[in-house]
C-alpha cells in the first residue's frame, strides 16, 4: 500500500498545466472504433487502469489495439466481427467498462461472462440487465451484481427511462440499439453526460437528442454503419478540477490547465465553483471531434461562500462531488449538497467516505441519504491534518489531497496508489505545483 503524506497550508508556483485524457471520452471512442470499419486513431487517450480494461476487453473479443504512449490504433472489425471470448471478460475495477461492454455484447449477440475485482463485484447492475433484457438478451447477474452473463441477442428496439438517470446505462442501451432495426430511445429526467451521442456521430451513426419536457431524449437508429474516425480526446476535466480547486486553496498566483474538455454535460462542477464564489475564467475555445475544449484558470478567491448544490447541477458534476465537499467545507456557511444518492455505489460509498474524512480533519458535517450539509453558518471550518483512508478510491484519495493543502498540520492518505486509476501522476503534479508539500511512500 502506498501513502502520501502532505504538510498544509501550501502555496503553489502557478503556471500551465496538462491533464491525461477524459476517461469517459476515451472508453467510448474505443467501442465505437471496434465496432467501425477500418482503422481508427485515437490521441491522448486516457492512460489509466479502467479505459486499459476495456482495450483487453475488446481484445479478447478479436480486436487489434496498438497502442503507443497516449496513441491508440484500433483495428475496427464493424458490427458484426467481434469473436466469442475464450476465457471470462476481467473489467478490473471499471464500472464503464463492463455496463457499456454488456450493451455491445447484448445487441452482437455474443455470449459472454463480465467480472470484475472485489470492488466492481459489489456494484449494481441489475440497472444494465433490465434494458438489455427488455430488448430481447438474456442478461444474468449476481444477485443484481457482477459476475454479469450476457448471451442471446437484443433484436427489438425500445423506448427506456433510466432512473435515475445513467450516462453508463444510456450508453449500454445505445450501443445495443446499433445492432436493432429501427430507432432506440433512452429518456432522463436531466440530461447525463452525453459523450455517447456526439461519438456516435463522429463515427457516422444516425443520432439525434431531442428535449420534451421533462424529458431529455436520446435517440439512435439501426442497423447502423460506423466508419473508422480519427479523433483527439479532450483533457479530463474531472482530473483537471483537483488541480483547479489546489489554485484556489493554496497561496500562490493562481493554476491554469490547458486542453480541457468543457462539454456542458461535464460542466457543473464549473458553474458549482461560482456559486461558492470561485471564479473560473474559461479561455481559447476549441472543437475536437464534437467535444468542446478550452483552457481553465482559477486563482485563489478572497472567500468562498457556502451554497446550495441541487441535483441537477450534482448530476453534471457527480465524479466531483467528493472534492466540493471539501471546498464547502473551506467556505463561510453552510452548505449543502443533494441529488447525489448514486455516489453510495461506487467504488466507495462516497458520500459516507467524504462525511468520515472531513469530520476527522475537523469539519461539521452531516451525511443526507442522497447528500451531505457542510459547515456552520457563520464561519468556515478550520481543517486540520488527519490519517484519510481512501477506501480503495481514486476520487476521495485525490479530494483530500486538496483538503491537506488547505488544513494546518500534517495529513496522511492510505491507499494512495488508487488514484492511477483515473489520474496517473497525479501526485507527482501535485508536488512539483505546490513547492514539495507532498510526500508519497511505500
Amino acid at each position: 500500500m502506498t501513502t502520501a503524506t502532505i504538510r498544509g497550508p501550501a502555496q503553489h508556483h502557478g503556471g500551465p498545466l496538462r491533464v491525461p485524457g477524459d476517461k469517459s471520452v476515451s472508453h467510448r471512442a474505443l467501442l465505437l472504433a471496434a465496432l467501425a470499419d477500418g482503422e481508427s486513431v485515437i490521441t491522448n487517450l486516457a492512460p489509466g487502469g479502467d479505459v486499459r480494461s476495456t482495450a483487453n476487453c475488446l481484445r479478447q473479443l478479436g480486436v487489434r489495439i496498438d497502442v503507443d504512449g497516449s496513441t491508440a490504433r484500433v483495428h475496427g472489425v464493424g458490427l458484426h466481427g467481434l469473436k466469442k471470448p475464450a476465457a471470462p471478460l476481467d473489467c478490473g475495477n471499471s464500472g464503464s467498462s463492463m455496463r457499456m461492454l454488456s450493451g455491445v455484447l447484448a445487441g452482437a449477440g455474443i455470449d459472454a461472462t463480465l467480472v470484475g475485482d472485489e470492488s466492481l463485484s459489489k456494484r449494481p447492475m441489475k440497472r444494465v440487465a433490465e434494458p438489455l433484457g427488455a430488448m430481447g438478451a438474456k442478461v444474468g447477474t449476481t444477485e443484481g451484481h457482477s459476475p454479469l452473463t450476457v448471451s442471446g441477442r437484443a433484436t427489438s428496439t425500445l423506448r427506456w427511462q433510466s432512473i435515475p438517470p445513467s450516462a453508463q446505462v444510456k450508453t449500454a442501451v445505445l450501443l445495443a440499439g446499433l445492432f436493432t432495426e429501427g430507432e432506440t430511445r433512452v429518456d432522463e429526467l436531466f440530461l447525463t453526460r452525453d459523450h455517447t451521442e456526439r461519438l456516435l456521430g463522429a463515427f457516422g451513426a444516425e443520432v439525434r437528442h431531442v428535449y420534451e419536457a421533462p424529458l431529455h431524449s436520446a435517440m439512435v437508429r439501426g442497423p447502423a454503419k460506423l466508419r473508422a474516425s480519427n479523433l483527439e480526446v479532450p483533457g479530463d476535466l474531472s482530473s483537471a478540477a483537483f488541480l483547479l480547486a489546489a489554485g484556489a486553496v493554496c497561496r500562490g498566483p493562481g493554476v491554469s490547465v490547458q486542453g480541457v474538455g468543457v462539454n456542458p454535460t461535464r460542466t457543473g462542477f464549473l458553474d458549482a465553483l461560482a456559486l461558492l464564489d470561485i471564479h473560473a475564467a474559461v479561455s481559447e475555445r476549441v472543437d475536437t471531434a464534437g467535444e468542446p475544449t478550452a483552457t481553465l484558470t482559477v486563482k485563489p478567491p478572497w472567500r468562498m461562500v457556502g451554497a446550495r448544490l441541487d441535483e441537477d447541477l450534482v448530476g453534471r458534476a457527480i465524479d466531483e462531488v467528493p472534492l466540493l465537499a471539501v471546498l464547502c467545507a473551506l467556505s463561510t456557511g453552510e452548505s449543502e449538497i443533494r441529488g447525489a444518492a448514486e455516489l453510495r455505489v461506487k467504488e466507495s460509498d462516497r458520500l459516507a467516505a467524504t462525511a468520515k474524512g472531513l469530520a476527522a480533519m475537523g469539519a461539521h458535517v452531516r451525511e443526507l441519504e442522497d447528500g451531505l450539509v457542510i459547515g456552520r453558518r457563520d464561519q468556515p471550518s478550520k481543517l486540520h491534518g488527519a490519517t484519510i483512508d481512501s477506501h480503495g478510491d481514486h476520487r476521495i484519495a485525490m479530494a483530500f489531497a486538496i483538503a491537506a493543502l488547505a488544513a494546518e498540520g500534517e495529513t496522511t492518505i492510505t491507499g494512495a496508489e488508487w488514484v492511477d486509476i483515473s489520474f496517473p501522476g497525479f501526485w507527482s503534479t501535485l508536488r512539483e505545483l505546490t513547492l514539495g508539500a507532498v510526500r508519497v511512500s511505500e
